[in-house]
């Protein structure tokens, strides 16, 4: 099961996140998020459990906990959207000049 973690101190580390959720059962993985461009922590995490009655354990039990020093958010986590991601434009197509045209265009 993917657990969403939030609310994370932007120093928690994924051992720390690995070491709260084994006191319930086997973690398979564990992950920070972090901004590309800083490569500081964005805030919130994702804890990958394998047995579904463990990982809804570990939620009850760790919601509204603290974790370096902050009160953490634990839920299920939402499955990444399936097929390639969608452009936040409409109509779908190459985006053309915005009505500039240089020489030689034909009107």
């Amino acid at each position: 099961m993917n657990i969403y973690v939030g609310n994370l101190s932007f120093s928690a580390t994924e051992e720390e996140l690995r070491q709260a959720f084994e006191a319930f059962g086997r973690v398979d993985s564990t992950r920070v998020i972090k901004d590309a461009a800083t490569g500081r922590s964005r805030g919130f995490g994702f804890v990958e459990m394998a047995d579904d009655t463990e990982a809804r354990a570990a939620i009850e039990a760790l919601n509204g906990s603290m974790l370096a020093e902050r009160s953490i958010r634990v839920n299920e986590g939402r499955g990444k959207p399936q097929g390639p991601r969608q452009s936040r434009r409409s109509g779908g197509g190459p985006r053309t000049g915005g009505g500039t045209r240089g020489p030689g265009t034909r009107y």
